[in-house]
């Protein structure tokens, strides 16, 4: 099984490993398509007015923008992907009260879609950075990018495992899916959660590590705390799984 998250805004600035290098990211015969991203975000940074940085890292603090302005990120120290992002939906998932086979098992088989690096595992080590969902590098779309440059990749490193995509929406134009996967959404009072959907997502990708479905019927045996399905809908190619919190 595969599945397919969304990084976040919030980042910990914890470090335990060496600078991003060749052996920080799978994919590694893409790293130089990497390495121009982050060398072209880096100019971005250097040349742009405050306006543009807080505009970037989604923040008003002029401070704040020069300190993030002017960490390298091909020099300063990483750490795994799935411990860099701290957002609701990495709270509820927990990482570190995972046991440790559970652990390694997401960092293998979690594919984080990073809008600045674009996709990578959940073992991958990245530094620490700050770009909001969304913007561009003076109109370059990155998602287009990843898009075009990696799809093939990640067809091959998913073969032919059990997909579940729970990425947010925009996260989705960065690569899609096109063989038979799993989508689950939250519905509370007849309507979709919005906000506290990234803490069932993050649930969810927890309760996933400790099964390890690796069919359809193997993850319709999953008791999900708090959720039950309601219905299941089937559209071409995606199996959408609509749960209803209790």
């Amino acid at each position: 099984m595969k599945i397919l998250f969304s990084p976040s805004e919030a980042k910990s600035d914890f470090t335990d490993s060496l600078a991003i290098n060749e052996k920080s990211l799978y994919f590694t015969n893409k790293f130089e398509e990497r390495l121009l991203i982050i060398n072209k975000f880096l100019k971005f940074l250097n040349t742009s007015t405050i306006d543009k940085l807080q505009k970037a890292f989604g923040i008003k603090d002029e401070k704040e923008c020069i300190r993030l302005k002017e960490i390298n990120l091909l020099t300063t120290s990483t750490c795994k992907a799935i411990q860099r992002y701290t957002g609701v939906a990495y709270q509820y998932l927990s990482f570190a009260t995972l046991h440790e086979n559970e652990q390694k098992w997401l960092c293998k088989n979690c594919i984080i879609f990073s809008n600045l690096f674009g996709p990578i595992l959940g073992g991958d080590e990245i530094p620490y950075y700050k770009f909001k969902q969304s913007e561009t590098i003076d109109g370059f779309k990155l998602e287009v990018f990843y898009k075009e440059k990696f799809s093939s990749e990640i067809d091959g490193y998913i073969s032919n495992d059990l997909i579940i995509d729970l990425r947010a929406g925009f996260y989705e134009k960065f690569y899609k899916i096109n063989t038979p996967h799993i989508t689950m959404k939250f519905m509370k009072n007849g309507k979709v959660v919005s906000h506290w959907d990234k803490s069932y997502r993050g649930k969810v990708l927890r309760k996933l590590a400790q099964i390890k479905p690796n069919s359809i019927e193997e993850f319709e045996n999953i008791n999900f705390e708090g959720l039950h399905v309601e219905e299941i809908l089937i559209k071409k190619l995606k199996r959408e799984y609509i749960f209803k919190i209790d």
